[in-house]
């Protein structure tokens, strides 16, 4: 925590100073070149803000370690407080006519304090979750109740590797000590000795599955930990195998209920990703406009037939619309399949044909190198789909996702995605269905931009794309 805050002094004052060098010695034409500035006043005033500026962001929580690494919202945060630390600053030149400070230098500030301690922030996080995924940075967990939920957020806990969660094991009555319940991690006892396992293994968090726990043991659990400061006690939702949006909790008369967010994403998150995926479409639309006009031409000189297909897909909560393709079958290519029951019990296994008799010489070279996406920029202008995401299906292919079904809903189908790069048709069905879900419960806008990355040689490689 000290650590951090000197970081944030250093940020803020480096702000600070910068602000001063840009609008006094910069020659912007936006301010005054005539102004001969008090250095002394500044860096009295600089000696003075640099505290009240970390004052308020402990006001704001930015040091409550519940807040700590928490990407957009700390971002929020820092805005926020420097904010609110800005209009201090105005407010003290109104109450004191004596007090006067450059505008330019105090709105300079406000930018550079967001924009340096939020990289400085962002740094500290890439470390601490580098070390995390090698064992450090991370709090003794136990997970009580092993079944499917337990064992779910067990394996979503370990693959993340940044959450600072470290599973040392499981408490269960109904499986034998040492049980193996996913790879390295076993029962370590029954629910009964949950209370000297915390003192023997240090344990700092405690996960109570509430679906597999009786109410009378939640109860006690809840007597020995609810209040503990050693302890953070943590309940399950008992949905988590079928839920990826998140859930807050709100008070009605008093009486404290969850709520489930209808979409896997909102706030900062959510305009960070519009703003991402309309912005490198419209350029896309706008730089492969040309490409676009000899595509289109070798389609319609290839075979018969439209030169763009619509593909009718399900899209986030349930809604359904036509994505873009260029076209790459022939122009009977329903019939084709309906008429070959060999062929069309393959296709009906995976949803994609290796090596499918349907598609045209064209269409052949549009797959391999994926440009037959490409129309599908004009789904994300339409708001129907975003750059990355889970893979579009159709509505017969969602009744396969069973119990993940709603999880799909929650986001936008995507151009891109985890499985594009991680070797598309030569994946199983289930490898497919588990990439999607793996997206979902890890989405970022950082997430985003490295597979948007990985996507360039992944199409180049090849592999998979048929």
């Amino acid at each position: 925590m000290a650590t951090l805050v000197g970081l944030d002094a250093l940020a803020i004052g480096s702000a600070f100073a910068l602000a001063y060098v840009v609008r006094f010695h910069g020659r912007v034409p936006l301010f005054r070149s005539d102004v001969r500035p008090s250095l002394e006043l500044y860096r009295t005033l600089v000696l003075g803000l640099i505290p009240g500026w970390l004052s308020i962001f402990a006001l704001f929580r930015l040091y409550n370690p519940s807040n700590l690494l928490g990407g957009t919202q700390e971002y929020s945060g820092i805005v926020n407080a420097s904010t609110l630390g800005m209009m201090f600053v105005v407010f003290a030149t109104f109450v004191e006519p004596g007090f006067v400070i450059a505008r330019g230098w105090l709105l300079l500030s406000w930018f550079l304090v967001i924009v340096l301690d939020g990289l400085c922030r962002f740094s500290v996080r890439r470390v601490v979750y580098r070390l995390r995924s090698r064992g450090y940075f991370t709090r003794p967990t136990v997970i009580v109740g092993a079944s499917p939920e337990g064992k779910a957020i067990a394996e979503q806990l370990l693959s993340a590797g940044n959450s600072g969660l470290g599973v040392i094991g499981f408490l269960d009555d109904s499986l034998p000590v040492h049980t193996e319940v996913i790879e390295g991690v076993r029962v370590l006892g029954s629910t009964d000795t949950l209370e000297s396992m915390v003192a023997e293994r240090e344990v700092a968090e405690v996960i109570l599955v509430s679906s597999s726990i009786p109410r009378e043991r939640l109860l006690e659990v809840f007597r020995a930990f609810g209040t503990s400061a050693r302890v953070n006690l943590r309940l399950a939702s008992g949905l988590f195998e079928i839920l990826t949006t998140g859930m807050h909790v709100r008070e009605f008369g008093n009486v404290p209920l969850l709520s489930v967010d209808k979409v896997r994403l909102s706030g900062l998150e959510a305009f960070l990703k519009s703003a991402l995926d309309y912005s490198l479409a419209l350029l896309g639309l706008i730089v492969l406009s040309p490409l676009f006009l000899v595509l289109a031409i070798l389609v319609k000189l290839d075979s018969r037939g439209p030169v763009f297909y619509r593909r009718r897909v399900v899209g986030l909560g349930g809604r359904k619309y036509n994505a873009f393709k260029f076209r790459t079958m022939a122009q009977n290519a329903d019939a084709m399949l309906q008429n070959d029951p060999e062929l069309r019990e393959q296709f009906e296994g995976n949803y994609k044909l290796e090596h499918d008799p349907r598609i045209t010489q064209v269409g052949r070279f549009l797959r391999r190198t994926s440009l037959d996406e490409l129309p599908q920029l004009v789904n994300v202008l339409r708001g129907e789909m975003g750059l990355v995401g889970p893979r579009m299906i159709t509505q017969e292919e969602l009744q396969r996702y069973g119990k993940w079904e709603t999880n799909l809903l929650t986001v936008k189908p995507g151009i891109t995605g985890l499985w594009q790069v991680s070797g598309r048709s030569d994946m199983s069905y289930d490898e497919r269905v588990s990439l999607d879900m793996y997206y979902i419960r890890n989405y970022s806008i950082w997430f985003d931009l490295h597979i948007l990355f990985r996507t360039i040689p992944a199409v180049l490689n090849g592999r998979g794309a048929y």
